[in-house]
């Protein structure tokens, strides 16, 4: 399917509501977590919809798939992130089990869109 806009493709809509997730998740997190965990998580969030958009923008092949293989691995470092949360008791496992199967998902996503390229 031929998209327009990257907002009508449905791994960049799943992509924000991590991103919706991730910042609810981190507003209880303390205030000396501001600059660190906090931070990191959600610009790993953002990152994640922020390349699928830039990748959707780029005009050569290759350029897409390279940004599509930065938001696998931005979805990859939140899952890291979420688990170094729950490490630290920040975070149960019922807080993040649904956004690791988001970011689970959208790399199976981004792996169809990836080998779609690369026929």
């Amino acid at each position: 399917m031929a998209y327009h806009d990257f907002t009508e493709m449905p791994v960049w809509q799943l992509a924000t509501e991590i991103v919706k997730d991730v910042y609810k998740l981190t507003e209880k997190l303390p205030k000396r977590e501001d600059y660190a965990l906090c931070g990191q998580l959600r610009s790993a969030a953002v990152s994640i919809s922020g390349n699928i958009a830039e990748g959707f923008g780029r005009g050569h092949k290759k350029d897409k798939i390279n940004f599509y293989y930065y938001s696998r691995g931005s979805a990859c470092e939140v899952r890291s992130h979420l688990l170094a949360g729950k490490a630290a008791n920040y975070f149960e496992d019922q807080e993040i089990e649904i956004i690791i199967a988001k970011c689970l998902k959208i790399s199976e996503e981004l792996n169809r869109i990836i080998k779609g390229l690369n026929s």
